[in-house]
């Protein structure tokens, strides 16, 4: 097998073992401290930063349209799946056309 496929193997075996690494933890505990669940509920918005935050500073006209048309989709919707879709619709048409 090539050197990509070990990497994606690998890299799913880290995830699943990291998800399941965290079940194990949180499974022992009947509650959780209201401290650590706000920082498990503050995750979804961090990962979506690092994602978006490299478009938005080093992308072109095509990037920033489409991060602005998912702006305007999650602040009239409220959805993340119109949001996603919206900005991931544009973002291929625009670089479609512009390039």
């Amino acid at each position: 097998m090539s050197t990509t496929v070990w990497i994606i193997l690998a890299g799913a075996l880290m995830t699943y073992l990291t998800r399941v690494g965290g079940h194990l933890v949180l499974s022992r505990f009947d509650r959780v401290h209201p401290r650590v669940e706000a920082g498990l509920n503050a995750v979804p918005a961090a990962v979506l930063t690092t994602l978006v935050a490299p478009a938005a500073i080093s992308g072109g006209p095509a990037e920033i349209i489409s991060l602005v048309a998912a702006a305007v989709v999650a602040l009239v919707w409220g959805g993340m799946m119109p949001m996603f879709l919206t900005g991931a619709a544009v973002l291929i048409a625009l670089r479609h056309f512009i390039g």
